[in-house]
């Protein structure tokens, strides 16, 4: 197939261009390089061995969007491109539901014009919100707790309004928990823009030493340590799962929902420990206050991943540490 890969030069994107490709898919990135760099690109074609055209076009160009998608004859659309940081989008809620509802609607509207109706589409854990009931089931009611999050929460509604209306149409919503990891080679990985947002880049750039410690925000949640409880997914687990579901959705008409996680749960202590041992480093830490949005527990029912697409990740907390650190052992500044 001929794949358009939105924020495809990002840290999940460029793993699942490496499967795409290694899968025998022709892909276009479409990238605005924002919080992402050209160099995983030039990596991932090394890893495979073939070439990937990447056009610089942000989503909120309609215009460009139109003419990448008229042009291209492209059978699906796999969508990654947004803004995705919780306290960010606590502070700048506006930019957010523009960048990522917004855009959204310009690439379905590009892709209806187009005549593509097949879309993966990038969602999120966070649409679960808060709820006690875990693990969390894809049937479960959804009440997304940040700004971030309600935009994943607005697009799945605009996505199932359009499968409904159109019903030629066949869409993945992947509803993916926290990816870690990188590739095996150390080639690409994940390469944040300024401090780090997630749990795993910040505590291997303290273990390198570009930072002196972790902040962990909470340590009075209802959890075994005290602090917040995430399934933690390796990201060529998640990458082989949207291949997956591009397989599935390919003959298929409507609308379907996966998790996409471990159905495991790690705090964030136990995540500082694995990577010590996977890194043989220190990794100092304090204690501070919750974020705003967080919430204390949050892991995968993906047996319905399992059931539709005969997958599951394969990789444990201790493989994806070890790997996260290869990465940034061998990239201590990342693709700079």
């Amino acid at each position: 197939m001929k794949v358009l890969v939105t924020g495809g030069a990002g840290y999940i994107g460029s793993h699942t261009v490496l499967c795409l490709l290694n899968d025998g898919h022709e892909v276009v990135v479409l990238d605005n390089l924002r919080n992402s760099s050209p160099e995983s690109l030039l990596r991932v074609e090394e890893l495979a061995a073939k070439r990937i055209d990447l056009r610089r076009i942000d989503i909120l160009d309609a215009a460009a969007l139109d003419q990448v998608l008229a042009q291209g004859e492209f059978e699906a659309v796999i969508h990654f491109a947004g803004l995705k940081a919780v306290g960010e989008s606590v502070e700048n809620p506006l930019s957010y539901y523009r960048n990522n509802v917004v855009g959204t609607l310009n690439l379905l509207e590009s892709m209806e014009r187009a005549g593509v109706k097949k879309l993966v589409f990038s969602s999120s854990a966070t649409v679960y919100g808060d709820s006690e009931h875990v693990p969390h089931v894809e049937k479960a009611p959804l009440d997304a707790t940040n700004p971030y999050g309600r935009t994943k929460e607005q697009i799945e509604d605009i996505l199932t309004d359009l499968g409904a209306a159109k019903p030629e149409w066949a869409i993945a919503l992947l509803r993916y928990f926290n990816p870690v990891g990188a590739h095996e080679s150390g080639l690409i990985g994940e390469d944040p823009r300024g401090t780090p947002n997630n749990l795993l880049p910040f505590v291997s750039q303290v273990a390198i030493g570009r930072r002196k410690k972790v902040t962990v925000f909470g340590n009075d949640y209802p959890t075994h340590d005290g602090t917040g409880v995430r399934d933690y997914i390796h990201v060529m687990d998640l990458a082989s799962g949207h291949l997956a579901a591009l397989n599935f959705i390919a003959p298929a008409n409507g609308v379907y929902r996966w998790n996409l996680g471990t159905g495991r749960g790690s705090s964030v202590l136990d995540v500082i420990e694995a990577f010590r041992l996977a890194s043989g480093r220190s990794i100092p830490y304090e204690f501070a206050a919750r974020r705003p949005g967080d919430v204390a527990i949050s892991y995968a029912d993906a047996s319905a991943a399992l059931a539709d697409l005969g997958w599951s990740a394969g990789k444990n907390l201790s493989q994806m540490c070890e790997d996260h650190w290869r990465w940034q052992s061998l990239n201590p500044l990342g693709y700079s």
